[in-house]
């Protein structure tokens, strides 16, 4: 099975890794690809004005906004991607929490689509870094980029696998799956739910981790605590769960 999920905007600044290099990402062929974006993101934030990098980083502290300039994203010391992003979704997860086996396997597994990183396993490394979804480099749209060049590679590490969906919407942009897959949505008192699905989407990624399915019927036994299958619909490639809230 693999997994495709989203990053977070918060994120932490633990480190206990070296800087970027070759062997840093899935798709190492790839690396120059990731390294052209970062040289161009660094350009963009050098040469250009405080009122322009809070609206590029989404918030208001000018002062954070000219610390997060002057970070060098290429020289940074890094962590693993699960454990540098922070939001909902990943509090979770709880990723901590987990045994040994259960991270490792979303090491493996798991494919993040970053908006500064393009698609990157939870076990990769990352810098501490700021990119807001939506943002673009000075009119560069860096998910589109991102599908251009690496949507061969995520066909190919895909093959044969069930796969999960458990993107936000937004992400989709980065990768369009070209094989059978799954995705799920939550409805609470009968409304698909939004800000709060990321809190589900992280409770699924854990039990996920925890049973480690490789069919559509060992993923149907999973039993999602709070959730139960009112619907499943099929269009295509795509095999959608409908989800009822019942907590």
């Amino acid at each position: 099975m693999k997994i495709l999920f989203s990053p977070s905007e918060a994120k932490s600044d633990f480190n206990d890794s070296s800087s970027l290099s070759v062997t840093s990402f899935i798709f190492s062929e790839l690396f120059d690809k990731r390294v052209y974006i970062l040289e161009k993101l660094d350009n963009f934030l050098k040469n250009n004005t405080s009122s322009n990098l809070v609206n590029f980083f989404g918030i208001k502290d000018i002062y954070e906004c000219e610390r997060l300039t002057k970070i060098d994203l290429l020289s940074s010391s890094t962590c693993k991607a699960i454990s540098r992003y922070s939001g909902v979704a990943y509090q979770y997860l709880n990723f901590k929490t987990l045994n040994k086996s259960q991270q490792e396997w979303l090491f493996e597994n798991c494919i993040i689509f970053s908006n500064l990183f393009g698609p990157i396993l939870a076990g990769n490394t990352i810098p501490y870094y700021r990119f807001k979804q939506g943002s673009t480099i000075d009119g560069f749209k860096t998910e589109l980029y991102y599908k251009e060049h690496f949507s061969e590679a995520i066909h190919s590490f895909l093959k044969n696998d069930l796969v999960i969906d458990l993107r936000a919407g937004f992400y989709e942009k980065f990768y369009t799956l070209k094989c059978k897959h799954i995705t799920m949505k939550f409805k609470k008192n009968g409304k698909v739910v939004s800000h709060w699905a990321k809190a589900y989407r992280g409770k699924v990624l854990r039990e996920l981790s925890k049973h480690q399915p490789q069919t559509i019927e060992e993923f149907e036994n999973i039993n999602f605590d709070g959730l139960n299958i009112e619907e499943i619909i099929e269009k295509k490639l795509k095999r959608e769960y409908i989800f009822k809230i019942h907590e």
